[in-house]
């Protein structure tokens, strides 16, 4: 690396045990992710205060001291990697590291040596152990030479390793020369109160710096009173107590709930709580969206100044989950993730889904998705190798949804199903517009964002998994249930189109489903089973052919569909492409357009989404006036999310 170092095998050391993790050193500051996602370490060059080195077994243990009194420990190094690095840190960030010496002698007699919020100790100039006396809570005397330092109790930490640290108990005899003391105050009793103002003591007993009564948490389920301390938070409910150290809070999700008058809160942790044999890496509070409290902080006013100031309030006054969202954030440094641009047809920040046997809202993030409110499950873009659409089990009344299937990098499957037709091109402009691969139905085709379901040189645009459905019902004829699922061509749609309105849905056949199980023989169920026993019906019922109805035909008085972005900058850069290369196929054409729009910014992307937005609103007003002139009906493969 020009800019710096990359090291895959690097251990993040902590109370609930090593994490292995990608460690990135450079010219900025340094970035440790966990294996598999989850924890993440960022330190800004300027917060770094000093770097030590130390050989442990089999390997070099890197400590890094930052501004706040954190203490981060990376072990993992090879000793080529020591010499690199140290000149590194010498010619980047102006600083030597220092080389410490661990002691193997077993002694338990040495000195201590408090330096920031770590407490070392020697033992004959080597160091022994050393533990960040942010993790005290509380500080005994036991008779006139004895001191018991006792750790905070953390929910979290249980979840990687069996033990964990509880207390340790120092011997300071009368003739200790480090911490003098007189006939009143024995070196035992310098020695505490030393301790006392370097450690966070008294936090397991303080008053909470705020405390909010009676949430409604969905995952660990039950009402809590959730307290907000200076290095913790505590969730009390009357069966379970749960204490999370600041150090697990990984991020918190505000994502408020389509059309109900409640807002999640979601708090994830690395590592998550247990209860009983069970895990729990979120907590999802459901908080009352309109419900506004005032709350005043209770803390010191000297300790507030000097470091809060920036980051709180003295007091708060607002909807109750804005003011616990940003109180938390500030004590704990977490940062708040928020819906960004995905909007459903309803305007909301989710679509109705359900995942297992359990029914919820699957929010598309910036970044991820997540399924709430449980089994609560995050899934990062970052983590997916494809994304299938496939159609709903065939009868009844499900012709009117489809099925989502997210497929990891790990070769774990999320399906996520009973989505609402009409969320279709909601989604499917979201995903493509992320870079996200999408799988075609029947085969193992990706499809590069949406130029590849461009069929001819006119602005027509048809979904290929809906097309492959009408070709397989024969053309004009079509049975009742895929003619729903049928695109006009002259209707100008778009498989990204992000009105809303269109009946159009992801799906596929019974054939296609039968070519998909021969390649992936593990996924053969009882459901495709199903659907290709039914195709087979199908195809041999010759009388049943005939008495099929009629494709319905297009009013040429109803508005044509709005466009996406894409179609907008699809449009500009063809007529580009026709001119400066008229040789070109329409399929490299396409795809050519389709990668130069995922590599382009937002910024980039905003004049055509603007023209997107007027065009979504210019149809939504001609089809308000269209309704208005039709005879009353009922269509039910246009309905609305009423969720």
């Amino acid at each position: 690396m020009t800019d710096g170092h990359l090291f895959n095998n690097i251990s993040l050391g902590g109370r609930g045990g090593t994490n292995p993790g990608q460690l990135k050193i450079y010219s900025r500051g340094i970035l440790w992710k966990k294996q598999g996602g989850g924890k993440a370490v960022e330190v800004d060059k300027s917060d770094i205060l000093g770097v030590t080195w130390m050989k442990v077994p089999r390997t070099n243990q890197l400590g890094v001291r930052i501004k706040d009194g954190l203490y981060y420990k990376f072990t993992g190094f090879r000793d080529q990697d020591v010499a690199s690095l140290t000149n590194f840190f010498q010619n980047t960030c102006g600083m030597t590291p220092e080389e410490k010496q661990l002691s193997v002698s077993g002694r338990n007699w040495g000195e201590v040596d408090l330096n920031g919020n770590m407490l070392t100790f020697l033992v004959g100039s080597k160091q022994a152990f050393e533990v960040s006396l942010a993790d005290v809570s509380q500080t005994q005397m036991q008779g006139k030479n004895d001191v018991i330092l006792e750790f905070h109790v953390d929910d979290t930490a249980g979840a990687n390793e069996k033990d964990s640290l509880m207390e340790i108990a120092f011997h300071v005899p009368n003739s200790n020369t480090q911490f003098v003391g007189d006939e009143n105050r024995p070196p035992a009793q310098v020695f505490r109160d030393k301790i006392m103002s370097m450690a966070d003591v008294g936090a397991g007993i303080e008053e909470a710096v705020v405390t909010f009564d009676g949430i409604q948490i969905l995952t660990p389920r039950g009402r809590y009173s959730v307290e907000l301390h200076l290095s913790f938070l505590r969730l009390q409910g009357q069966a379970n107590d749960f204490k999370i150290q600041y150090s697990s809070v990984i991020r918190l999700f505000l994502l408020p709930k389509s059309n109900q008058p409640f807002t999640y809160v979601v708090i994830t942790l690395d590592p998550p709580i247990r209860k009983g044999q069970t895990l729990y890496p979120h907590i999802v509070m459901q908080f009352e969206t309109d419900f506004v409290v005032q709350s005043t902080l209770s803390m010191n006013e000297d300790l507030f100044n000097t470091k809060y100031k920036d980051k709180l309030e003295p007091s708060y006054k607002g909807l109750i989950h804005e003011v616990f969202t940003t109180i938390l954030r500030g004590l704990s440094g977490a940062k708040i993730t928020k819906p960004g641009k995905f909007r459903s047809c309803q305007d909301g920040y989710a679509v109705k889904s359900s995942l297992k046997a359990e029914d919820g809202v699957l929010y598309p993030l910036e970044k991820s998705f997540f399924f709430l409110p449980k089994p609560p499950t995050l899934i990062l873009h970052e983590e997916i190798d494809y994304v299938e659409f496939e159609r709903h089990a065939a009868g009844g009344s499900n012709m009117h949804y489809f099925d989502l299937l997210v497929r990891l990098k790990t070769e774990q499957e999320h399906l996520f199903r009973n989505i609402q037709r009409n969320e279709y091109h909601n989604l499917f402009d979201f995903i493509s517009g992320k870079g996200l691969k999408i799988m075609n139905l029947g085969d193992f085709q990706t499809t590069d964002g949406v130029a590849r379901v461009l069929q001819s040189e006119d602005d027509a645009v048809v979904d290929p998994h809906l097309e492959r459905i009408k070709n397989e019902a024969g053309g004009d004829e079509s049975d009742e249930e895929d003619e729903d699922f049928v695109v006009d061509k002259d209707d100008g749609g778009s498989p990204t189109d992000d009105s809303g309105e269109d009946d159009s849905d992801a799906s596929d056949s019974g054939d296609e489903k039968e070519k998909r199980v021969r390649k992936e023989p593990r996924k053969e169920s009882s459901s495709v089973k199903a659907t290709t026993s039914k195709k087979k019906m199908k195809v041999g019922d010759e009388d049943g052919s005939k008495k099929r109805k009629q494709k319905k035909k297009k009013d040429p008085n109803a508005p044509k569909k709005a466009m996406s972005g894409y179609m907008f900058f699809l449009q500009n850069e063809r007529e580009k492409m026709k001119k400066s290369n008229p040789g070109v196929s329409f399929a490299d054409a396409s795809r050519e357009i389709a990668d130069k729009w995922r590599g382009m910014s937002a910024e980039e992307k905003e004049p055509y989404e603007a023209k997107a937005q007027v065009d979504k609103k210019r149809y939504r007003d001609e089809l308000s006036d269209y309704k208005n002139t039709q005879p009353m009906k009922v269509d039910s493969g246009n309905g609305y999310d009423s969720s």
